[in-house]
């Protein structure tokens, strides 16, 4: 009894102390935030022909209406506060600008708290003019601002090792005072970086399970038809001749209907061991087709890259070292250059140009 409550207390004690101590999963926070700067700067310029039909001045649903809904749900706009055509062309560049310097992580504690404002200001100036994905970019960028998400493949990472390789020792003695202030400012860091982490990958079960209890309760799932409905959509259907040609292959629909069931109910339950890999290459297949055959880009896009943050940070750094490792066989080749006649050599055996 005394070893199993002991092994208990070690288990909880190394818990607190990841929990605590040690931020997890960096690279997944870093994807998040390249992709979700990337994905939400895309979707600004892509719909920047229309930006004054959706969310200026000029859109049917005007910001007197939009502060009127605000009333009641309790949202809040900085597109609101100002019906001048110039003020809204000021916070359309500011979004622009926001959103690519989140994806580059400049300065990212700051500018991921600018984000999630600009996300937030955008989502309730237009609320009914979207096609969902804007929905949980929002919640995920509200996550990010709590994350370390700056910590690798940003701007402040690469100033970070500038610093630390061209700094040298301080001659003053370390304080007592700043010692404890740093340790608890980590501390506080490292606690805040796992529970929003924590709480994203929780986000992505409840909408995958949710999403999938709710298919189960359908007859056309159940019998393997809704695909079939879907694709005759006008109003999701891009391509008409691409969608009445995946509908001409009623076994591979049911196949896939079944299957999309199947791995939104029991998502939350494979997440763990290599079984996840297979998995989440499904659902990317999964999301590539809703894009294509939908038209939901920015849907797709936000659940693939919210995906990401079940993949762990030695996936990342191995790619990491295949991409470091790619480059530097391309850089040698063309260094080196293969010669006819022989192989290629090495700058060390070219013989130096007579003075």
């Amino acid at each position: 009894m005394e070893t199993e409550q002991t092994r208990a207390s070690h288990r909880i004690g190394e818990l607190l102390t990841v929990l605590t101590e040690r931020p997890v999963s960096l690279y997944a926070a870093a994807v998040l935030r390249i992709g979700y700067g990337l994905l939400y700067l895309l979707f600004l310029l892509r719909e920047f022909p229309h930006r004054d039909e959706i969310w200026g001045p000029g859109s049917p649903w005007t910001p007197e209406l939009a502060r009127q809904l605000f009333d009641q749900t309790g949202w809040a706009s900085i597109l609101t506060l100002s019906e001048s055509r110039v003020y809204f062309e000021a916070c359309y560049v500011l979004a622009l600008v926001t959103s690519a310097l989140f994806m580059l992580g400049w300065r990212t504690r700051a500018v991921s708290v600018l984000f999630a404002v600009v996300v937030a200001s955008f989502h309730a100036r237009a609320i009914f003019m979207t096609d969902g994905g804007d929905n949980l970019i929002l919640l995920m960028a509200l996550y990010l601002v709590f994350t370390a998400c700056g910590r690798h493949w940003s701007l402040d990472a690469r100033r970070t090792r500038l610093r630390a390789s061209a700094g040298t020792p301080s001659c003053t003695p370390p304080v007592q005072g700043a010692n404890e202030l740093d340790r608890s400012r980590r501390t506080l860091t490292a606690v805040l970086h796992n529970c929003a982490m924590f709480v994203i990958a929780a986000q992505v079960c409840f909408l995958y399970g949710a999403a999938g209890l709710y298919k189960v309760q359908g007859g056309s799932w159940g019998n393997g038809t809704a695909l079939h409905y879907v694709l005759n959509l006008d109003l999701f259907r891009p391509w008409p001749e691409l969608s009445l040609m995946v509908d001409e292959h009623d076994v591979l629909i049911s196949i896939a209907c079944y299957l999309t069931v199947l791995l939104q109910v029991a998502f939350p339950f494979v997440l763990f061991g290599r079984l996840k890999y297979p998995v989440l290459t499904t659902l990317l297949g999964m999301h590539v087709g809703i894009a294509v055959l939908m038209g939901l880009p920015l849907f797709s896009g936000a659940m693939i890259i919210a995906d990401a943050v079940f993949l762990p940070d030695r996936f990342y750094r191995s790619l990491g070292r295949l991409w470091r490792h790619t480059i530097g066989r391309a850089d040698v080749g063309k260094v080196n250059g293969p010669t006819r006649g022989g192989p290629a050599l090495v700058p060390s055996q070219v013989a130096p140009a007579p003075r």
